[in-house]
Parts: structure tokens; sequence; C-alpha cells
């Protein structure tokens, strides 16, 4: 039987402002909160009762099938179709439609982290009999973002690109609800903006996109910083995500993991499987992946430390990404967006902004 609504997941991307962590893997596949970023966003999906899945994928892109299979151990029907060449978002949606089955389809970002409730939005798209609707969320302060104005019967009327003076603090929250048929009138085997080119021209056309506007949860998880809120908001419970049974607290400490005594796990620290925090070393919304070890009296703060990496004795990271394997020797400080590569080794005392030592 044809599902009634599909779901399509852009994962496509390579994650080059999660550099050097992303130099290994796929963003959508870095761990968040004890499991791939990707595995909460297929969570919710199942959640709302849709089971017939699409990747779209692309930067190495054989991640998700060794990861994921089938998708039946998350109760998920998965079809992966790969793109050659990069397309944008429009045109990767379009590389999909020979895959799709269903009258609608759901589009999400692989990159979003969300708490809004899929079925609203599908039943906002049914209500209003829009071609497409669009997900928008209100924020505080929408300068940074592209806003997209809507009138009094929630139907979109422009698309603004970022702007010091924006009308509206409605963003695109990067979920979408098409019409299958609206999705093969894209442009077929070239790169395509949804947001600059797909959207604007449907506008144009007098064709009608909706929204459904809420004061859900978001966050882009494309950067650093906001990698490791979004990962600390799902351990502290203040973002959903039917993949974590419950709000664990302050800090998730994973399977195998050794924490020393006195050692102080706070804001939402995810420590990973087999790592190791020495005594008395404070982490403080830290993201440790499998395998690192923090040595005693370390401080790692709002920072990302990658498989197997090592922080010595007495070291401070703060707000910083360390890659895989990567040795930060004692006493080294590393502060304000500092990114340490895959395998390299920094002496103790190396790096240091402090004049003693």
């Amino acid at each position: 039987m044809t599902p009634s609504v599909q779901a399509l997941v852009l994962v496509g991307g390579k994650g080059t402002r999660l550099r050097p962590l992303t130099l290994s893997a796929p963003k959508p596949m870095l761990p968040t909160a004890g499991a791939p970023f990707l595995t909460h966003l297929l969570s919710r999906i199942r959640d709302a009762g849709i089971t017939d899945v699409v990747l779209g994928t692309s930067y190495q892109a054989h991640v998700f099938a060794d990861h994921y299979g089938d998708g039946s151990s998350l109760g998920l029907n998965l079809t992966y179709i790969t793109e050659e060449q990069p397309l944008g978002t429009g045109g990767g949606i379009r590389n999909v439609y020979d895959a799709l089955t269903a009258d609608t389809v759901l589009v999400f970002n692989g990159d979003v982290l969300g708490g809004t409730d899929i079925r609203d939005v599908v039943a906002t798209h049914r209500e209003s009999g829009a071609e497409v609707t669009l997900h928008l969320v209100r924020v505080k302060d929408p300068r940074a973002f592209g806003c997209v104005p809507t009138d009094a019967s929630g139907r979109v009327t422009a698309f603004l690109e970022k702007t010091q003076d924006p009308p509206t603090n409605q963003i695109n929250a990067g979920t979408y609800v098409f019409n299958r048929d609206v999705i093969g009138e894209i442009p077929a085997g070239r790169p395509v903006s949804v947001e600059r080119e797909v959207f604007p021209s449907l506008l144009a056309q007098g064709r009608h996109i909706h929204a459904h506007v809420d004061d859900a949860y978001w966050r882009d998880m494309g950067t650093p910083e906001d990698f490791v809120r979004g990962s600390a908001d799902l351990v502290r419970g203040i973002a959903p995500s039917p993949a974590l049974q419950d709000a664990c607290g302050e800090s998730l400490v994973l399977d195998g993991t050794n924490v020393g005594a006195g050692a102080v796990l706070i804001g939402g620290t995810v420590v990973g499987r087999g790592a190791t925090v020495g005594a008395g070393a404070r982490l403080d919304g830290a993201v440790i992946f499998d395998g690192a070890t923090v040595e005693a009296g370390a401080v790692v703060e709002r920072s990302i430390v990658g498989f197997g990496a090592r922080i010595g004795e007495g070291a401070l990271v703060r707000d910083t990404v360390i890659g895989d394997r990567a040795s930060i020797g004692a006493r080294c400080e590393l502060l304000r967006g500092a990114r340490v590569w895959p395998e390299i080794q920094i002496p103790d005392n190396g790096i240091r902004f402090s004049t003693d030592v």
C-alpha cells in the first residue's frame, strides 16, 4: 500500500563548519547525547507515525547505510539516494523524486534539532490546501537569518534575505511539506536552491505556499557552539527526543566510562563509551566522544573532544574543537574557537594564554 506521507531527510552536506570532526564522519552521524544526531530526527519522524523515509546522501554516503541498514532497528523503512555531484537543497529534493511514492512528502534538513510536533505541520498543510507548507519558528533576534513574512491567513508572502531591520521574527526552520507533483517541477540534474529559487518562483506564479508557525525548540547544529548547546539541551531535557527515554540531568555518562574521584560533570556534559575522566577534572557543557581521555585536573568547557583524543593533566580547553586522536599536552590552554586537527600532538605547556607555566 502506498504510504500517505513519506519523509525525506537531506544529509548530503560536508559539514565544513564542524571540521575537523567531519573529516571522518558526516555531520548527521556525529555523536549527540549518546546517539548519532540523525537518530534523534529519525525517532521524531517515526513517533509521528511516518515509517517510510528516504535519505538524500552525498558526502560519505556509505556511512549512513552501514549504520542504519534498512532502518528496521528504528522501526523504519529506509531508502538511500546518493547525489553524484552536489545539487543544493532544491536539487537534492528533486534528485529523489523517483523514489517518492506518497502524494505528501515531508522534507527535513538533516542538521536541524527541532521540537515541533511533525503531525501538526502536516495537518496545517492539509487544512490549508497549500501546495507547499513551511515550518517557521519565531526567534528573538531574526537579523542573523532570512525571514519569511505571512499574511493574516498564514500564506507566505515573501522570502527575504538577512537584514538589520527584518519585518518579522519568523524564520525558515528547514522543514517543508510538499505535494509530490511540485517536486517534479524542480529542474533536474543541476544545483538548485529551494530557498532562493524554488520558493520565490512558486510565489511569483501565485502558487499557494503556507506557513506553520510556532515557538518550538529549534537549533541549526552546524557550528561547534550550536552543536555543543544542542547536545547539552538534549541531555538536560530542554530539547525533546524520543531517542532519549528521560532527561539525564546535568550529565550523560555512557557505558564503559571510567570517571575518577572528585570529577565534576555539569552543564549537559556527555562522556562517550569507553572514555576516561581523571580525578578532579571539570567538564562543563563538554561533548566527549568515545574512547577519549581527559586527565586529572583538566578543565573542558563548551568544547568537543573527538574520538580517542587526549586532554593532558591540568589542561584548559574552552570553546574549542579537538580532532580525533589528537593529544593535548599537560597544562596547555586552548581557548576561543581553537581547532586541533586529527592526530596532532601538542607538547606539555605547548600552547598557553597565561604568562605562568
